[in-house]
């Protein structure tokens, strides 16, 4: 009928159109949740502009300022502006920073926050990131919330679950999730025993996926090029995916024996807080959505280049709207390569026909706690 919006836009509030990356896939039945995750939420303030590092005993300015909600609110914020219907399960501070943070992402972004709690005189972890020379150094603190387990004992049903796996700290739910049906989706920190050894990563094996940088996967596996890493990986899970920095990223499905590379976009970076964060999103939305593997990879890419621009880590998650601007802006550029621009073209079938209208996206701000005009 004239007029009707496709079936994966919808118009949720604020005249913004947004895209549901599943809807064709949705059926009676279904789990109730796209995705689900756990793990503890910071306040990150963010600093940039700087012209170096900070040098001890002096005094740095810094040119720009955010705060926004970080730690796993960066994955949390990321899935839910891709449309993912997203349920995340922390702990978060009776202060203000905490109430903030529970507000941006249960109001602002439309997260689950059911399995969450809020601990009485549990002040919220900090984070304090500094951004100069596409590097940042960053100062965290915060204390263990008590030791209830702010996950719950089962996880809810979930099409996904993302996880960061902790070497020789195996957690029960992924296990569990993953018997429920759950394709878990896992990323790793840096080993700082150094013992890099893949045996101490015991939840891998529940794992569908799993996300590392090129460091970490020659690491874990002893290859000398992460290609051969992200093949070696293929032995202990289905999927590897390994994030070449500026050269971009390399897979591989074993079940299918398909590989694909694609490069990264350059753009200049703001902040690079949270990129990670926002590549495995977009990763998780194109699997969930049955694409291609290297659309995924370029879908990855994007998304974590386009937040690289802004302010912050979770607020700096771009949404269809941003995709769709900027779909628009380099198929407009003259000279552009019709090859690189081909990489993207499933974007057409996606995107909205028109920019957001009147409700940008929340961003970092240099303060909280301002009273909201009416």
């Amino acid at each position: 009928m004239a007029g009707e919006e496709p079936e994966h836009l919808t118009q949720p509030q604020h005249g913004q159109v947004n895209v549901d990356p599943l809807a064709v896939l949705r059926a009676p039945g279904d789990p109730p949740w796209d995705v689900y995750l756990t793990g503890t939420v910071f306040l990150d303030i963010i600093f940039t502009g700087l012209d170096a590092a900070p040098v001890r005993g002096t005094e740095s300015w810094a040119r720009g300022m955010g705060s926004s909600p970080g730690g796993v609110a960066n994955m949390a914020t990321a899935l839910a502006r891709l449309g993912l219907r997203t349920s995340l399960a922390a702990a978060f501070g009776d202060d203000h920073y905490g109430e903030y943070c529970w507000d941006a992402l249960a109001q602002g972004e439309g997260i689950d926050l059911s399995a969450s709690r809020t601990v009485p005189g549990w002040h919220s972890p900090v984070t304090v990131s500094m951004a100069y020379d596409d590097e940042r150094t960053m100062v965290s603190h915060g204390h263990e919330p008590p030791p209830e387990e702010p996950a719950p004992d089962c996880p809810p049903r979930a099409r996904a679950a993302v996880a960061s796996l902790t070497p020789g700290a195996p957690a029960p739910w992924i296990a569990q999730a993953a018997r429920e049906g759950t394709r878990v989706f896992a990323d790793v920190g840096w080993d700082d025993t150094g013992a890099w050894d893949l045996s101490g990563l015991a939840d891998l094996e529940h794992c569908e996926a799993f996300l590392p940088n090129a460091e970490e996967a020659m690491r874990y596996t002893g290859a000398r090029c992460p290609r051969s890493a992200a093949h070696a990986l293929t032995e202990h899970v289905p999927l590897a995916v390994v994030t070449l920095g500026a050269e971009g990223a390399y897979a591989v499905d074993r079940r299918t024996e398909e590989t694909a590379e694609v490069p990264a976009i350059a753009v200049e970076a703001l902040d690079p807080t949270g990129a990670g964060d926002v590549f495995v999103a977009g990763f998780v939305t194109g699997t969930l959505a049955g694409w291609p593997l290297a659309d995924r990879l370029a879908f990855a890419g994007l998304t974590a280049a386009l937040s690289v621009q802004e302010f912050g880590g979770s607020l700096s998650a771009p949404g269809w709207s941003e995709i769709g601007s900027w779909w628009r802006r380099v198929q407009s550029v003259d000279g552009q390569d019709p090859t690189a621009l081909s990489r993207y073209a499933f974007l057409e079938r996606l995107v909205p026909e028109e920019p957001a209208r009147s409700w940008p996206r929340r961003r970092a701000v240099p303060t909280i706690g301002f009273r909201r005009s009416t």
